[in-house]
């Protein structure tokens, strides 16, 4: 039996003022996306904001439905977004933030497995890393360099793709 260690490198914020402006503006377009929210039930929103490479930005709102299970993140609802739009898009980096009424949110929201695995296979097609910011609108952000670091035993099969 050998024992194995993952080390995750990540940079924490205290504000927006810390960050890069390229960093600054996806943040803000990220808690712009908050108003396309569709969150009913949950009263959760989350929103994000996706940088391509030709400086182009794509948002994307988590959006329920009465059926659970029906829904979708506001992370995979902006990455199919550039799937069907921009096939050949390659993404630089996103921020994802989230709002409630509900009570203060503290900390930056991470995102689901889900999400991670999908954020995975982008980085994976495209062959260079995607630049994650967690916001915590009014308080710290996270940012990590590349999704592997993540999700390190996200399901990759090369076979698969033909």
């Amino acid at each position: 039996m050998n024992t194995q260690n993952f080390t995750i490198s990540y940079e924490t914020f205290d504000g927006l003022e810390e960050l890069s402006e390229t960093d600054q503006m996806l943040c803000n377009k990220a808690k712009e996306a908050l108003a396309s929210s569709h969150s009913p039930y949950s009263k959760f929103k989350v929103g994000t904001a996706v940088l391509l490479a030709d400086n182009q930005v794509v948002l994307g709102s988590n959006q329920e439905n009465v059926a659970y299970p029906s829904g979708l993140c506001a992370e995979r609802v902006a990455l199919f977004t550039i799937g069907s739009n921009y096939p050949n898009a390659i993404i630089k980096s996103m921020a994802i933030t989230a709002q409630t009424a509900n009570f203060k949110i503290e900390n930056p929201v991470t995102s689901c497995g889900a999400c991670l695995q999908v954020m995975a296979e982008y980085e994976q097609r495209q062959k260079s890393p995607i630049d994650v910011l967690f916001y915590c609108i009014d308080g710290k952000i996270i940012k990590v360099r590349g999704v592997k670091s993540l999700l390190p035993f996200g399901f990759v099969e090369d076979r698969l793709g033909g």
